[in-house]
C-alpha cells in the first residue's frame, strides 16, 4: 500500500504538480533538487509505503524518508524528490496514487521531467522533447522550445500520469523529455529541463550553479541506489534464513 501524508497545512490548490522519478540519466531528480534549493522549496510531505526498500536518508542531521513533498507558495510549485528508484511492480500504483494526490489537491498543471536515451552527436546542440495532453499544450511546448513528438513511445510514472490526464482531460500534462547519452550522467541535462521549465511556467531559475550542484545530487543518488541494493540483498538474506513466509515482502 502506497500512501501520500502531508505533515504541513498548506494549500496547495491551483500549484503546478512537477515530477521526476530518478530514472535513465537521473535527470529528474537532479533537475528538482536544485529547483527545491534554489526556490527555496518547503518540505511538507512524504511517500511511503511497507514495499518501499527499507532505507531513510539523512540530511544536516536529521533523517527523512526518501520519498518527499516540498512546496512554494511563493512559485505556486509542488514538487515530489525521490531518492530511489520505485520499483517496477509499484509503478502502476505509484502512478495512480500521484493522480490522485493532484485531483485532490486541485493542482492546476502537470509537468513531469524524463531522459530519452539516444546516440547524442558531439558537439551538437540538444534540444528537449514534449509529449502534451493536450492540443493547446503542444503549442505551449513549441513556444518553450520543446520539440513535440508526433509518434513515439513513453514509459515510466510520468507517461502513465499524461495517459491519465489525456483520458480525462481534467488536468492539463506535459512531459519534458531531454535527450541523454544512457552511459553518462551530465548536469547540462538537468539544465536543459529546468530552461525549458523556466520558459513553460515563465519563472527564472538561475543555472549557473548547476553543474556543480548537480554533481553533488548525482553521487548522493548514487550512493543511495547502492545502500539501496545492498539493504535489498541482506534483507532477502534474512527472510530467506528465517525460513518463513510470514514475515515482511521480499523485494524483487
Amino acid at each position: 500500500m502506497i500512501e501520500v501524508r502531508l505533515f504541513k497545512d498548506a494549500n496547495l490548490k491551483g500549484a503546478t504538480f512537477i515530477e521526476g522519478f530518478p530514472g535513465v540519466g537521473l535527470v529528474g531528480p537532479m533537475a528538482i533538487s536544485y529547483m527545491v534549493e534554489k526556490l527555496e522549496m518547503e518540505y511538507v510531505g512524504y511517500i511511503q509505503s511497507n514495499q518501499f526498500p527499507p532505507i531513510i536518508s539523512v540530511h544536516d542531521n536529521v533523517p527523512m524518508p526518501p520519498v518527499r513533498i516540498y512546496y512554494s507558495e511563493r512559485s505556486k510549485l509542488v514538487t515530489i524528490f525521490a531518492e530511489f528508484a520505485i520499483p517496477l511492480e509499484l509503478t502502476y500504483e505509484m502512478a495512480e496514487i500521484v493522480y490522485r494526490f493532484i485531483k485532490d489537491q486541485k493542482l492546476s498543471k502537470i509537468i513531469s521531467i524524463g531522459g530519452v536515451p539516444v546516440q547524442l552527436s558531439t558537439g551538437k546542440q540538444l534540444q528537449g522533447f514534449a509529449i502534451a495532453s493536450t492540443p493547446a499544450l503542444v503549442k505551449e511546448a513549441q513556444t518553450a522550445g520543446l520539440k513535440p513528438v508526433g509518434d513515439g513511445v513513453s514509459t515510466g510514472i510520468g507517461a502513465l500520469i499524461i495517459t491519465k490526464a489525456a483520458f480525462e482531460g481534467t488536468v492539463p500534462d506535459i512531459n519534458v523529455l531531454v535527450p541523454v547519452d544512457p552511459g553518462i550522467i551530465d548536469p547540462k541535462y538537468a539544465e536543459l529541463a529546468i530552461k525549458n521549465i523556466n520558459k513553460l511556467l515563465k519563472l527564472n531559475i538561475d543555472t549557473t550553479a548547476l553543474e556543480k550542484e548537480a554533481k553533488e545530487v548525482e553521487a548522493k543518488l548514487r550512493e543511495i541506489i547502492e545502500k539501496n541494493r545492498q539493504t535489498h540483498e541482506s534483507y532477502k538474506r534474512a527472510i530467506e534464513g528465517a525460513g518463513t513466509s510470514s514475515g515482511p515482502p521480499v523485494y524483487a
